[in-house]
């Protein structure tokens, strides 16, 4: 298939998984790219595989759960917030990778909350974001940090940021306890979780195992299928579903025979299931994520 063009921005979604809870969803198009034909980081992994910044809006209040992939998404979700009255505007980062904080420049004039990890990993990786392909510059830094739990109140909703250690070392999950409902940015993800910290994935099984305390009902990632978080999101399953992935995966350098399984195989019964769905551009998600944790554990690569 040959491959188009959209400008930036163009084939986003605006879905509303919840009541006053919106998602900017884009990507999961395909044949289509959103910066470049040549390799970037933009196309080749959150417009590829979709990704989704969500709001929370109270009144005249929102919070938004992070930026999106490039400046012109910011402005789009700017204007639709203060197309729907929205006058008080803050920030919450769920972690520091490229396509949750590229668009923080649109939001300058608005607090903008992380973790202390979050900041720090940004300032650690300046040049890197800075100079990528698409470049995140100016890179705009957290205004407001925060370390293990912070409360804040949107509106008449009351939400609360807490700290996991998942994907990567400084997530920030986003719950809303009168809902019952979970944001959780790279934490889960489906078709399956994006290994980028092979040598932390023990640290990050403890911190998914905790993840049920929570009681959630329905989860909303940042990388997930269209359809399911535009009917409310993820049920429980999904946590356990990637909890086993994870724990296939810390086998695979003692089981040769497991880290030569394609993705399909691999998680075969949550396919079944319906805790996961299948999208196939996670196959090559699923093969790099084998190879660096072979790397991690000082094994050879599977051959095939």
């Amino acid at each position: 298939m040959a491959e188009t063009q959209a400008e930036l921005g163009a084939t986003i979604r605006i879905l509303t998984p919840a009541e006053g809870v919106y998602a900017y969803y884009d990507g999961r198009i395909p044949g289509v790219r959103a910066y470049s034909a040549a390799p970037n980081w933009l196309d080749d992994g959150a417009y590829e595989v979709g990704i989704a910044s969500y709001a929370l809006v109270s009144g005249e209040a929102a919070l938004v759960y992070d930026t999106h992939i490039s400046e012109a998404h910011a402005r789009l979700i700017r204007s639709h917030l203060e197309g729907l009255g929205v006058r008080d505007i803050r920030v919450v980062l769920s972690h520091w990778h490229d396509d949750h904080v590229a668009g923080n420049a649109v939001f300058r004039d608005c607090e903008i909350i992380a973790n202390r990890a979050t900041a720090d990993l940004m300032a650690e990786n300046r040049v890197k974001l800075e100079t990528g392909t698409p470049p995140i510059a100016p890179l705009v830094m957290p205004t407001r940090l925060f370390e293990n739990t912070l409360s804040l109140s949107v509106g008449s909703i009351d939400v609360e940021l807490h700290q996991a250690d998942i994907h990567s070392r400084d997530g920030t999950l986003l719950w809303i306890a009168s809902r019952r409902l979970l944001l959780c940015g790279d934490t889960l993800e489906d078709t399956v979780t994006f290994v980028s910290e092979a040598e932390r994935l023990a640290e990050h099984l403890r911190d998914l195992q905790a993840m049920p305390r929570f009681g959630a009902t329905r989860i909303l990632p940042n990388h997930g299928a269209e359809a399911v978080i535009a009917a409310g999101g993820y049920d429980p399953s999904l946590i356990a579903a990637t909890e086993r992935y994870v724990r296939k995966l810390l086998r695979c350098p003692s089981d040769p025979a497991l880290a030569a399984e394609d993705l399909r195989d691999f998680i075969a019964d949550d396919l079944a299931s319906g805790a996961l769905t299948w999208f196939e551009p996670y196959a090559a998600v699923h093969r790099a994520n084998v190879e660096v944790v072979l790397a991690a554990a000082g094994s050879a690569p599977v051959e095939g």
